[in-house]
């Protein structure tokens, strides 16, 4: 093919328009469809049950319909479906979809997908989308014509956001979006425990109330943050809540996230 570069693996089975560009050391696996105008620069992996729409452009290193980031998947047929005129940028991950979310991943048209932001499994997004660098959409969310998601950002599964909507940079969104609304958050805020990862690692109920106790004293107890951590390291036997007081007893060039 007079367009794709000799250094690129062209699986067989898969559809190339004669009008799209396949650049140096890319891999386009054997159900891909590349429709007109599409090119793809270097080192751009595509694969799985994707089509990519026409005069759409993909930046290198970039790993596109790739299998889901889900443990519930079993091999299952599922798709990647890409609208017109996209942009997607360096090292950006679009994941096909499952079974149980319907079986399908679907971009719009003439979205851009800057470095490094993630399309996750089931997930529907409109056109005129922006997700900017570093973004993460997670399984199963639906984003609405026009909407921009800022660097950073993480969108949480089965979330929707609106037509027009704006999410600021570093901003957790998990519920619903009215469309043209504007979210945005402050920095993170030390907010409680990790319980869900505690629980997950089978640590013992004691250990659980001993951390739980820990917090409160160092959220409201007397003295500064630093004052209240080596106080409880003195009255304590957990080794939990040892590893908190040493750690906030040790060097740090930053000062703490200190609880609400």
């Amino acid at each position: 093919m007079h367009n794709v570069h000799p250094s690129a693996v062209i699986e067989n089975g898969a559809v190339i328009d004669p009008t799209a560009k396949v650049g140096p050391f890319c891999v386009v696996g054997p159900d891909v469809v590349l429709g007109p105008d599409v090119e793809l620069k270097s080192h751009v992996v595509v694969t799985g049950k994707t089509t990519v729409g026409e005069g759409t452009v993909i930046f290198s290193f970039a790993v596109i319909g790739e299998i889901p980031q889900d443990l519930k998947f079993k091999g299952e047929s599922s798709a990647l479906q890409i609208g017109a005129r996209n942009r997607i940028r360096e090292h950006v991950t679009m994941n096909a979809g499952t079974e149980g979310g319907g079986g399908v991943t679907k971009i719009g048209d003439d979205g851009l997908f800057m470095a490094g932001c993630h399309i996750a499994h089931d997930a529907i997004v409109g056109n005129r989308v922006i997700v900017v660098n570093s973004a993460a959409i997670a399984g199963h969310c639906v984003l609405e014509d026009d909407v921009i998601v800022g660097g950073l950002a993480g969108i949480h599964q089965f979330v929707r956001i609106g037509k027009g909507a704006i999410i600021g940079a570093v901003t957790m969104v998990t519920n619903d979006v009215i469309p043209y609304g504007l979210v945005q958050a402050p920095r993170g805020e030390l907010d409680g425990l990790n319980l869900v990862g505690l629980k997950r690692r089978g640590v013992v109920r004691s250990d659980i109330t001993a951390l739980r106790a820990a917090f409160q004293m160092l959220a409201q107890g007397e003295g500064t943050f630093h004052d209240r951590a080596a106080r409880l390291g003195a009255e304590t036997d957990s080794s939990f809540v040892k590893e908190i007081v040493d750690f906030v007893m040790g060097d740090s060039d930053r000062s703490f996230l200190t609880p609400r």
